[in-house]
């Protein structure tokens, strides 16, 4: 008993000093998605709260965090400028009821076909996107128009960070997210038992101390001074817009990406630990709830979010103790201790962002994924590229496709192989790889160059799949077959392994498999 109160103790303990390191990183991304989707940092800052202290108690991924998530920007934005805050609220709250409402419909079990080859080409695609855009951030710059030009500018930013400039404080930006990735890497070599602390929190707190001591001029993180004022409530001229079809179509298409944007990310974050598993259809229950809560308070809509759950692992969480203790520390220090924030350099949070990032771009995990063939490390790599170079939801849809069609490419592929022993008037096929519909035509052509007179064995043992217009066929031509004289011998044993016997029609010309034996002739 003292054992499993020592290690739930410890447990909680590690969720209490994870969810510092999440809050930490979640406030600045609260407010910078929020000022990316064109609204208040005050909005997104509502969103993180009820995304710790609501979605944290409900949610199906217990290693998640959820948040206001920048892969909504582009929706949110162009949202807020059609039809402003308040219209907004009303389409997160729609999209919510139709989050729950799938969820109670099992919708969320969907999300788990997609391929993990796929999951992890996402995971790689996210890390370089944070590293790109959060370079530029580390020596305080603004992140550029797309995560391509982010990359391709990453040159640039180092070049700002190493050259000294009299205008602008690059430089000592520069040096405190060094020192802030220097301290976490070092903390996590040589900390031995101390490593209960996790490292981006010492990381922060040694550049915090750097930065005032010696009074840096950068950034530093700025937190509103009224929370509440910034809420923006459901009125009777707000709620009728819930009657107009041209909410819920907007709620529809916000809440397709919401969820798969937080449910892709909890498959992946599945990949991180080896604790309890995500419960899918009540994760997606969470998130609607969430949402719903968001449009009655005027915030930004969420998801589940990758930077966020990749720092709660990386800090040691264990449990979902972690994720609502984030948002109660965004609600305390925005609410009672907002000077306390204000002295951390948003250059430090930028280099814990960098460092996650890197470790999200896992180079061994193409090299694993090369050892089962190339078309999965190819998988990887598209999907990798097509994230940075488009979007998140586009990216995972361009890997789940050549997902598709590699298993269509399999489905289809089948060698057939003819001997043919004239002086014993015997021809043997064999068939190798997938006999589908697909390849109808090449087995049709095939069997039509034996002669009639031919007593035909057809060898299934080398078959991966059977399907059902294959067997068809076959009777078909067998009966045509033995019209003109000929017979065929077919192995049963090799057909039952690959197709059930209960699917055949007990009608068909093949008849039961049941009382057969290796072998059945049938001649004309």
């Amino acid at each position: 008993m003292k054992r499993t109160d020592k290690a739930g103790l410890s447990a909680y303990s590690n969720d209490l000093l994870a969810s510092v390191v999440v809050f930490l990183v979640a406030l600045p991304l609260c407010m910078g998605v929020a000022i990316a989707s064109g609204a208040p940092p005050a909005v997104g800052l509502i969103t993180g709260i009820v995304g710790g202290l609501i979605v944290g108690i409900l949610q199906g991924a217990p290693l998640q965090v959820s948040g206001p998530a920048a892969g909504l920007t582009v929706i949110v934005y162009e949202l807020i400028q059609r039809h402003g805050l308040p219209a907004l609220a009303i389409t997160v709250l729609a999209a919510g009821m139709i989050q729950a409402v799938a969820a109670m419909l099992r919708g969320g079990r969907w999300f788990r076909a997609v391929p993990p080859t796929v999951i992890h080409g996402m995971l790689a695609g996210i890390g370089l996107l944070i590293f790109a855009s959060q370079m530029h951030v580390m020596v305080d710059d603004k992140p550029k128009g797309s995560g391509l030009q982010n990359l391709m500018t990453v040159p640039l930013a180092i070049w700002k960070g190493i050259i000294p400039n009299e205008d602008t404080p690059h430089q000592e930006a520069a040096a405190i997210g060094l020192i802030t990735i220097i301290t976490v890497l070092l903390w996590t070599k040589f900390a031995g038992r101390l490593r209960i602390v996790p490292g981006p929190l010492v990381g922060v707190l040694v550049a915090t101390v750097v930065s005032n001591l010696f009074h840096f001029p950068i950034a530093y993180v700025s937190v509103p001074s009224n929370l509440v004022a910034s809420m923006t409530f459901p009125t009777m001229s707000t709620l009728h817009l819930l009657a107009e079809p041209a909410t819920w179509g907007a709620a529809f298409g916000l809440a397709v990406v919401a969820s798969a944007e937080t449910l892709l990310c909890a498959g992946a974050v599945d990949r991180m630990h080896t604790g309890p598993r995500t419960n899918y259809n009540r994760e997606l229950f969470a998130q609607g709830v969430g949402n719903m809560i968001c449009g009655v308070l005027g915030g930004l809509p969420m998801t589940g979010v990758i930077v966020r759950s990749s720092a709660n692992v990386q800090a040691g969480a264990r449990t979902r103790v972690s994720a609502f203790f984030h948002g109660a520390w965004i609600l305390l220090v925005v609410v009672a201790l907002p000077q306390v924030l204000r002295l951390v350099p948003v250059s430090s949070l930028a280099g814990i962002l960098v460092y996650t990032g890197l470790k999200l771009v896992n180079v061994k995990m193409f090299k694993e994924l090369y050892q089962y063939g190339k078309s999965e490390a190819a998988i990887y790599a598209v999907t990798l590229v097509a994230i940075v170079t488009t979007d998140l939801l586009k990216g995972v849809l361009i890997g789940f496709t050549l997902a598709i069609a590699k298993l269509l490419y399999r489905m289809s592929r089948l060698e057939i192989r003819i001997e043919d022993h004239a002086l014993e008037r015997r021809t043997v096929v064999h068939l190798r790889g997938a006999a589908t519909f697909f390849r109808l035509a090449d087995i049709a052509e095939s069997l039509d160059t034996i002669p009639t007179d031919r007593e035909l064995h057809i060898q299934f043992n080398e078959l991966a799949h059977l399907d059902h217009a294959t067997l068809e066929f076959l009777a078909t031509w067998e009966k045509q077959h033995s019209s003109k004289g000929g017979s065929v011998v077919i192995d049963w044993d090799a057909l039952e392994r690959h197709y059930h016997a209960q699917r055949v029609p007990s009608k068909s010309p093949i008849v039961s498999l049941g009382g057969l034996g290796a072998t059945s002739t049938r001649s004309g």
